[in-house]
This record gives C-alpha cells, structure tokens and sequence, in this order.
C-alpha cells in the first residue's frame, strides 16, 4: 500500500490535442535534457515502409514513420506506442535523439504540467514534392515563428556569381596587355631617344656671302 502511494504519477497522456488531432502532454514537471519516452514500432527498410503506404492518398499528411538512418525505418503505426502521438511545432520543448539506433524524445528545456510536448518533425523536401506540399503537411503550432509547414524550411537561394572567364582567355588577355605594354614602352624610348638627339645636334646654319 505504501509503495502504491509513493509511485510517481506518469510522465505525460495522451489526449486530444488544439494542433492534431491527439497530442501528449505532461502531467508533471519534465526537466530539461529528459528522456522521456522512445519512439517504438516495427523496424523495417525503406523499400517496404514505400511499399506499404504505397496506396495511401497523397494528400493525407499524416504519418508515423520515423527515419532512422539510410537503411531503418520505424513504422510506429505497428506496435508503436504513446510517442506516435507527439504533435509537430516550430518552436519544439522537445527533440529526438539517436542512442544506439534507438530514437528518444527528450526534453529541450523544463516542461510544465499541462503543456503539450512537440517536436520538430522537419519531413525531408524531395524534387518531385508536389507543389502544394506545404498544404499537405501544414503545421497550426501556432507559434510565433511558425513556418507553416512540418517540413524542413526552404533552402534560401544564393546569388549566382558571374560565370568565371575561361583560363584560356584570360592568358591570352594577360598577354596582349603585355605586348601592348612592352609596344607602348618602347615608343616612348625611340621617340624620346630622336628627341634627345635633336637637341643636341647644332642647327646648319648657311655662311653669309
């Protein structure tokens, strides 16, 4: 009886959520850097978590694959647990975190009773996204820095720097300036060198008669 009453409440619960549709959210103080619930399902390759959404309408957003790396998936839709639940946000109390292959949800800073746990999902862009990907995969956080979307945020585009001249033509264009440098300096020797000796040589003059 007495171990009974001084048993912890749990964590956190699943209930609905404002965001989407359930949410998890803690029940008591949650300090920062605690790990507090693993992401758990059935571990498969890519190749079969395609195959098995494969029918799935592209406009439904919704999903409880969590990529682990270049080889695993974790379909939490198949013996997953309370995790599946965490909601995306944009400005996260939370984050995964990679220990041995196994994915944790962790505590970004101190939760308050009540508040909901989220992370960000930041859903890879792919070049064949459709162009209304964002809609699908909206986020309603409600954040201040919300992007809007639960997909990675948009890479910003670098100002293209004027095409390089190629090495060739800049050789040949070193050397003509060159030439016409070494043309140039040697002109201005012969003519002042003739000016010179004009005036050193005595004017000819006729005897008078």
């Amino acid at each position: 009886m007495r171990a009974a009453q001084r048993r912890k409440p749990p964590l956190f619960e699943v209930r609905h959520s404002r965001v989407h549709g359930y949410g998890v959210f803690a029940l008591r103080r949650i300090r920062k850097g605690t790990n507090i619930v693993e992401y758990l399902g059935e571990r498969v390759s890519h190749d079969c978590a395609n195959a098995r959404y494969e029918h799935k309408d592209p406009k439904d957003g919704h999903t409880f694959l969590f990529t682990v790396d270049a080889k695993t998936v974790i379909d939490a839709g198949i013996n997953g647990n309370e995790a599946r639940f965490v909601n995306h946000g944009c400005d996260p109390n939370c984050q995964t975190v990679d220990i041995g292959k196994r994915i944790f949800i962790e505590a970004t800073r101190t939760i308050r009773p009540g508040e909901e746990l989220a992370y960000d999902y930041r859903i890879q862009r792919d070049d064949d996204d459709p162009a209304d990907v964002d809609v699908i995969f909206a986020c309603h956080c409600g954040a201040e820095n919300c992007r809007g979307s639960m997909l990675e945020a948009r890479k910003k585009k670098r100002a293209k720097k004027p095409a390089a001249k190629p090495a060739a033509k800049r050789a040949a264009k070193r050397a003509a300036k060159r030439a016409a440098k070494r043309a140039a300096k040697r002109a201005t020797k012969r003519a002042t060198k003739r000016a010179t000796k004009r005036a050193a040589k005595p004017t000819a003059r006729k005897r008078p008669r």
